[in-house]
């Protein structure tokens, strides 16, 4: 099966990116990234454990430098007042389909089991680096939270806007429950730095670097996204074609 990233780099070196904006923005390239991403989904639905794992690494594999992706500081008067305070204050929300609606603080995520993990980023301007981070696993939030029964969905609502739209990113259930999927709020051994989704960002280590959504302020258990801004299951699907299924 092609890799995903790979085929990316096939659109050719003509397309020029910028903080992970342009790919797949012209007709030809949305038609090629649509067709192979449902083909991508249902193949590795279908060949692979659920749980497979994607690789780890070594600390001293990791990068001496590791570029942020995406947004690098929210604008939002709210998430600007909680940095100022430490996120004393702030709390994430979760709510949607789920039995007990949650607003957790950040030492309460901290005092939740941790994960720690040492995985690669892989972006689609075509770079990567390798990372460690800590967090607690999105499986123990959704537990806390109760899921219902209908839920098919996990979406992130961030504190960050891209020409002014507020940057929203959803997962499915397969890859809520992953091992590897965390809330992380530490990086490299030390809290989460601003430029990377302070106070809290998603890591899911099967997918490329746009779906692992920064400054995350509420989750959503939802069953349909259609009716979520314009309805393709996150902002750069939304406004430049980027297929919701982003597996590597």
């Amino acid at each position: 099966m092609i890799r995903r990233r790979n085929m990316l780099a096939g659109l050719g070196a003509g397309l020029t990116l910028s903080a992970c904006e342009k790919i797949g923005s012209t007709a030809p390239a949305q038609k090629l990234l649509s067709s192979t991403d449902r083909f991508t989904l249902a193949a590795q639905r279908l060949v692979t454990d659920r749980a497979a794992l994607a690789p780890e690494y070594s600390e001293a594999e990791m990068s001496p430098i590791f570029r942020a992706n995406g947004s690098r500081e929210p604008a939002s008067p709210e998430w600007q007042a909680h940095r100022a305070n430490g996120f004393r204050t702030w709390r994430l929300a979760v709510r949607g389909l789920v039995a007990r609606p949650l607003n957790l603080s950040l030492p309460t995520l901290m005092a939740m089991p941790r994960r720690v993990q040492i995985t690669k980023h892989d972006c689609v301007e075509g770079w990567s680096a390798i990372g460690k981070w800590h967090g607690v696993p999105l499986k123990l939030v959704l537990d806390r939270a109760g899921v219902s029964d209908r839920a098919r969905y996990v979406l992130f609502r961030c504190a960050d806007a891209i020409r002014g739209v507020p940057y929203y990113e959803s997962i499915d259930m397969v890859e809520a429950l992953h091992p590897q999927t965390i809330l992380a709020y530490g990086m490299n051994g030390q809290m989460l730095p601003t430029a990377h989704g302070a106070p809290l960002r998603l890591r899911t280590e099967r997918q490329l670097g746009y779906k692992h959504a920064k400054y995350v302020m509420a989750i959503e258990v939802i069953d349909s996204f259609k009716d979520i801004a314009g309805g393709k299951g996150g902002y750069w699907e939304d406004v430049s074609g980027y297929e919701w299924w982003a597996g590597i």
